[in-house]
């Protein structure tokens, strides 16, 4: 049974914005209360994204308060804010199965409501969508429709952002970009342009003449011809004068700001009047992360998605009733501290992420040595291309990035990488199903797109000390190609991991377990439930063997060949898509020498995976330890624990 979370009384009578736009205007910051608090008590039980939401609260209400949505068009951009959003758009009762199998996603789905406009997860591309939304309802003849694009200062630097904006601007399209500046992404935001934006929040003489401009612009509604002619050439003048907003004015767009984003009423009198006004419009809004919650505001790294249950009214972590053993640590950690005992091996490593510090373990590097430790910003095919550039002049870029993020990459890992042979290293964290965070976020289809490409080195380490054996092997001269290192999210098998560093082979395998009347193969961290599996199938007097690959690109030719030139009923078992991945390479293998096998591949499906635990994902998609047993009993023709 969930645990019971009640509304405030204005919360509870809001089930979709047209309810929140009967609630009187002077009762919206009550209304803001109760929808803050509302998220606070739920993500102190169940978790989730939790200070990106907080921080755009009154946005949120004011955005739906003034825009007649769903026929007005909302687009979110990466979607961790949109809790506020889902709460008021008709799933409320639903809310405590958020990021739960089975349950409502923990992004905008755009299967999930109408309200849910674009479906996100990955950052910087609500400009491009809804300047495509804005483009259709011009062409339909829809005019009285609106379209927004809520944006933070952080997703702002992916070029794909800035793509749109170009193309916005010159298409004169009638959209509003609400550009939500926190100066938080998951990490502190780096780079020029957050700078520039420090820079406009900042100005004193700016903000007190913009004011006094906002004031004229608040009463719009109610002047005339006039005085909206005097109020334009007054706002010409004033950006002659100081020129904040230049950047977005020189993209075609009218600057607006900036503003105080948790001041609902001012925020609901501007959006009316920007909803009026044609054209591309951006209003610049500075909120605070965490906002309401003051752990999450003084820590907002630690907050935007806390992994412990906590006190709803102090952040204080709660103890859970029930004994917890030593774990294993996380692959994103090992990797983390393996790249710091690397670069003081090695002078030349330099360690490169897209705004993943701490997603992938190198905070405690940036500390020690900043300038071996670059983030560029929310901006994927920048880092690869930025690690090609280095990798030019003789240093050697350990690219720390997910899986999904490289896809964003992919152009520029053949064009900028891989057809030049360049020695970049790349750190794949969450690899394969990762859980909660759901489709967007899966890392299914590396192996299949890295394998097809030339020159690349693809590993999967089994444990955490592989892992760190893999990333030392890198750096040797063994290596002169560049190389992709896959590990999947969250905790390995090992207590005991800082063993000295042992090179790895290239394309080199190993046998687990002996026994060839079914042959598992894997690769990867899934080899551990393999093992599982292989373990429950001698048990039962299964002469059931088990080869951990390594690699999947150069594969071991030598282990393939002695492997299925004595079994030919093989089980190939991996954390990634069927189509093109291990066990296609496998079925290649055999088919190119002329192996007449019979081959069970077991991954991810041809299908879109929704979120759950990893657990749950395994046994749903059928390579969980259970159905790697089942898999290699019907090859043999037995039942668990006899014939069939």
């Amino acid at each position: 049974m969930k645990n019971e979370i009640v509304p405030g009384e204005l919360l509870a009578s809001v089930n979709y914005p047209a309810d929140l736009r009967r609630i009187p205007e002077e009762r919206l910051a009550d209304f803001c209360a109760d929808l803050r608090r509302y998220i606070i008590e739920h993500c102190a039980i169940y978790g989730g994204h939790f200070a990106a939401s907080l921080g755009v609260v009154e946005l949120t209400t004011a955005l739906h308060y003034v825009y007649q949505t769903p026929a007005d068009q909302l687009v979110w951009d990466v979607g961790h804010q949109a809790y506020g959003h889902k709460l008021i758009t008709g799933r409320r009762a639903n809310f405590h199965t958020n990021r739960l199998y089975k349950g409502i996603a923990g992004f905008p789905k755009r299967t999930e409501s109408e309200y849910d406009t674009f479906g996100v997860g990955h950052s910087s591309t609500s400009i491009s969508a809804a300047t495509g939304m804005a483009e259709a309802i011009r062409q339909l003849g829809q005019t009285e429709r609106k379209v927004v694009a809520v944006i933070g200062d952080g997703a702002m630097t992916g070029g794909m952002a800035f793509e749109g904006l170009n193309h916005a601007g010159s298409m004169k399209s009638d959209l509003l970009v609400v550009l939500n500046d926190n100066c938080m992404s998951i990490d502190s935001n780096v780079g020029a342009l957050n700078e520039y934006l420090t820079d406009i929040t900042s100005s004193h003489t700016y903000n007190r003449l913009r004011k006094e401009l906002w004031n004229l612009l608040g009463r719009l509604n109610s002047i005339g011809e006039t005085a909206r002619h005097l109020a334009a050439k007054l706002e010409d003048a004033l950006l002659a004068y100081s020129k904040p907003g230049g950047l977005f004015e020189a993209l075609g767009f009218r600057y607006f700001g900036p503003v105080d984003g948790h001041d609902v009423n001012h925020l609901v009198r501007l959006l009316r009047d920007l909803r009026d006004l044609p054209g591309p419009k951006l209003l610049h809004c500075v909120t605070v992360k965490g906002k309401g919650f003051a752990p999450a505001e003084a820590d907002q790294t630690k907050w935007h998605a806390p992994s412990f249950n906590f006190d709803a009214l102090t952040g204080a972590a709660l103890k859970s009733s029930k004994p917890t053993a030593a774990a294993p640590p996380k692959y994103q950690d090992v990797a983390g501290e393996t790249l710091i005992e690397l670069a003081h091996l090695n002078p030349r490593i330099v360690a490169i992420t897209p705004a993943m510090l701490s997603g992938s373990g190198l905070v405690p590097m940036h500390r020690l040595m900043p300038e071996r430790c670059i983030d560029v910003g929310i901006a994927e095919q920048h880092a690869v291309t930025f690690s090609a550039g280095l990798a030019t002049q003789g240093l050697l870029p350990y690219c720390c990035i997910y899986s999904t993020f490289l896809q964003r990459g992919y152009d520029q890992l053949i064009h900028d990488v891989a057809i030049q042979d360049l020695k970049v290293i790349f750190c794949l964290d969450r690899a394969g199903l990762v859980g909660a965070d759901g489709p967007t976020h899966h890392g299914c289809y590396d192996l299949a797109y890295l394998r097809a490409i030339p020159n690349m080195i693809v590993a999967a380490p089994l444990n955490e000390q592989e892992l760190r054996d893999l990333m030392y092997t890198a750096q040797t001269d063994a290596v002169q190609h560049p190389m992709a290192i896959r590990y999947p999210r969250g905790q390995g098998v090992m207590l005991e991991w800082r063993t000295p560093f042992e090179a790895v082979e290239i394309g080199r395998g190993r046998c687990l377990t002996e026994g060839y009347e079914v042959a598992i193969l894997s690769v990867g961290h899934i080899g551990n439930l393999a093992a599982q599996a292989v373990s429950q199938l001698r048990a039962e007097g299964l002469d059931a063997g088990h080869w951990d690959l390594r690699f999947i690109k150069p594969l071991d030719e030598e282990l393939l060949h002695g492997v299925l030139s004595r079994c030919s009923r093989i089980v190939t078992v991996e954390d990634g898509c069927l189509p093109g991945g291990f066990g296609s390479a496998v079925a290649e293998f055999a088919l190119d020498h002329g192996y007449a096998i019979q081959l069970r591949r077991l991954g991810i499906p041809d299908r879109v995976v929704q979120h759950g635990t990893q657990a749950e994902l395994y046994a749903e998609c059928g390579y969980d330890a259970p159905a790697i047993a089942a898999a290699a009993r019907q090859l043999v023709g037995v039942l668990a624990g006899g014939l069939a």
